[in-house]
């Protein structure tokens, strides 16, 4: 039995829902992958903010349409799709999607989108070998840390410096 179309329309919705939050979309060929290995695949993405769907073309198309920040997903609606939808740790969620197709040596990548431009397979790639936010937020906080410190050292340097030319001054008028 067919789905209702109530149910269509509430898959469109959720989809909707989904697409306003990522920040980008993965178009993964999921033949042959088992319902074990999609369970797998969804606990991994997890920890990144990503969920994958496995929807048909159709409610996909439904759901970008007039939507034109995904609107360039439509040409990879083709074939058997799920999509990964990531908000959030970008990198980390690529990185586990490809650590799972290298392990179940399943699954292509087709391709993906990110802010409204697709992807290649090189810039999916470079993508996944950026460094995850807590390692960007380490590193921020490395630099800021550095800078408080130079800046910390020059505040207290500031009087000295100042004490040292009042004192050349207060010398060269006594002479």
């Amino acid at each position: 039995m067919g789905r209702t179309l109530e149910n269509k329309q509430q898959i469109v919705e959720e989809l909707k829902g989904l697409l306003d939050e990522a920040e980008m979309a993965l178009v993964l060929d999921y033949q042959g992958l088992s319902i074990k290995e999609m369970a797998d695949l969804r606990t991994r993405l997890q920890s990144n903010d990503g969920v994958c769907k496995v929807t048909k073309n159709t409610l996909m198309r439904l759901a970008i349409d007039g939507n034109g920040a995904w609107s360039n997903l439509d040409s990879l609606l083709t074939g058997t799709n799920a999509f990964v939808l990531i908000k959030g740790d970008v990198g980390g969620a690529v990185k586990a999607v490809q650590s799972f197709q290298k392990d179940t040596k399943k699954s292509e990548t087709k391709g993906g989108l990110f802010e409204g431009k697709l992807l290649s397979h090189d810039e999916i790639k470079a993508i996944a070998n950026l460094p995850s936010r807590e390692a960007l937020m380490a590193q921020i906080a490395g630099a800021l840390n550095a800078l408080a410190t130079k800046v910390a050292v020059g505040v207290n340097e500031v009087p000295a410096g100042l004490a040292r030319s009042l004192q050349q001054h207060a010398d060269s008028g006594n002479s």
